[in-house]
């Protein structure tokens, strides 16, 4: 079954290119494409995708984080996926706070964006490796934080019991950032052996994403 897109981009080169990328990738269908927060909030609704692609930054003080607070709380079921040029870390924490379930960045190659909208259909939560290491040293240095995050953590990663020796090490390699089919040949194993030991550790540890993981490795 295809997976649904929708994308919320303002500037119509960009939403263009994005647009032609699912159309021509095998397993995924354009669900619809807006430009600003009134249209979003009306048309991702009414399509109810699986994923949106999301840009913070739609013009005129619009803010797709905004979007986000608005449909997740009404519509939990639908994934939101930044896909941004921002790398500032209270532009990411925000998303993230907001209720998005991943951030790109836009320079993240198609293949890898494609690979991003599969994980965060699987249970995932996929974001550049740029972005992951800003979310990282967070945990580690809580002082580095930004807004409702600073000072949240106590930066202390450790085994956790709960998790097998395995799980553990993807775990540690899923907090530096790694993508699935990275922390696949690192281990030497199949990207579906990892699928399957993630959904392992989300649900030995009753967690819903990476975010909520690496949460508990470093002992929020």
């Amino acid at each position: 079954m295809s997976i649904s897109v929708c994308i919320v981009e303002d500037n119509t080169e960009i939403r263009n290119v994005l647009e032609l990328m699912i159309l021509k990738a095998d397993g995924f269908e354009l669900a619809g494409s807006c430009c600003c927060f009134q249209e979003a909030i009306i048309l991702i609704p009414a399509l109810k995708p699986q994923v949106v692609l999301m840009d913070i930054n739609l013009g005129n003080d619009e803010n797709g984080t905004d979007i986000i607070c608005e449909l997740k709380p009404k519509y939990p079921g639908i994934q939101f996926l930044m896909c941004t040029v921002y790398e500032d870390d209270e532009k990411i924490f925000e998303a993230l706070h907001a209720g998005a379930n991943g951030y790109i960045l836009k320079k993240t190659l198609p293949g890898s964006l494609l690979d991003a909208i599969r994980e965060i259909v699987e249970g995932g939560a996929p974001m550049s490796s740029q972005i992951a290491r800003r979310v990282v040293r967070v945990f580690q240095y809580p002082d580095s934080g930004s807004g409702v995050w600073a000072g949240s953590f106590s930066g202390k990663a450790r085994p956790l019991p709960a998790l097998s020796a395995r799980e553990n090490e993807i775990l540690q390699q899923l907090s530096r950032g790694l993508l699935y089919k990275e922390i696949a040949s690192n281990l030497y194993i199949s990207q579906e052996t990892v699928r399957k030991h993630v959904y392992h550790i989300y649900e030995k540890l009753h967690v819903g994403n990476r975010v909520e993981a690496i949460n508990k490795y470093f002992r929020r």
